[in-house]
């Protein structure tokens, strides 16, 4: 989503994505024109009419679980967007039972909240999930 029309998408699109990424994006890109969405999450400057680059994830129940909000000349990094929406799943689904340390990936050990974790992180951390 972004404050730029849907024709402006469309041109996005067609002459840059489509060259990037087979086929384009595979979701629809959202015109935010006014900045009304953009004022609530934080990420509209009025005065200059201009939004700053953000992403946010939001659960199924509506509830933000993660943002990044980024000034224009430093680019967001998708696969890193794609990891934490996997994480945020793997652990909705869990239930609660088990959480996703930093960068976890789906077949990485996950941690299991609990009175016996509670100050023993550094040992689960050092010997089962040793940085790549």
């Amino acid at each position: 989503m972004s404050i730029d029309s849907v024709f402006v998408h469309k041109m996005w699109v067609d002459s840059e994505l489509s060259k990037m990424v087979k086929g384009g994006v595979p979701f629809p890109m959202l015109s935010d024109a006014g900045g009304k969405v953009g004022t609530i999450y934080g990420v509209y400057d009025d005065d200059a009419g201009v939004e700053t680059r953000g992403r946010f994830i939001i659960d199924p129940d509506g509830v933000v679980q993660g943002f990044e909000v980024l000034t224009p000349p430093v680019g967001r990094n998708v696969g890193e967007t794609i990891r934490q929406i996997q994480a945020f799943q793997h652990v909705r689904n869990s239930e609660g039972t088990e959480a996703a340390p930093s960068g976890w990936s789906p077949g990485k050990m996950t941690l299991k909240p609990g009175p016996d974790l509670v100050g023993n992180v550094w040992k689960v951390w050092k010997t089962e999930m040793a940085f790549d």
